[in-house]
């Protein structure tokens, strides 16, 4: 990845974390995380990676409330970056963390079985 992506979504991931804790008023978001951004070559994309704290429906509900905010957080971010066009939002629903945890209770399991 060029610098200037890795720049960009960076700051993109700072910004968005920002504006969904003070200015997104939506309860149903609850504890989210941004986890990670990823910008597309020509800077029109950017899918977000973002992670719920709480169970399967509340993870949905807080996906459906990050997308209906999505154009008022894109027009939050176009004030803090100093781009032209600012990114297209793609909020992505982030499960490597309980892909680890599942990873990690199989190896326990099976140091279990053979002591």
């Amino acid at each position: 990845m060029s610098i200037k992506k890795e720049r960009v979504a960076g700051l993109i991931q700072k910004n968005i974390s920002e504006i969904i804790q003070r200015a997104v008023k939506d309860p149903k978001v609850g504890f989210v995380t941004v986890m990670d951004t990823q910008v597309t070559s020509d800077l029109s994309l950017a899918k977000v990676y973002v992670s719920f704290l709480g169970k399967d429906a509340r993870k949905e509900a807080g996906m459906d409330a990050l997308n209906r905010s999505k154009g008022f957080i894109r027009s939050e971010l176009a004030k803090t970056l100093s781009m032209r066009k600012v990114p297209e939002l793609e909020f992505v629903l982030d499960e490597s963390l309980e892909q680890g945890n599942k990873i990690e209770q199989i190896i326990a399991d099976l140091h279990k079985k053979e002591k």
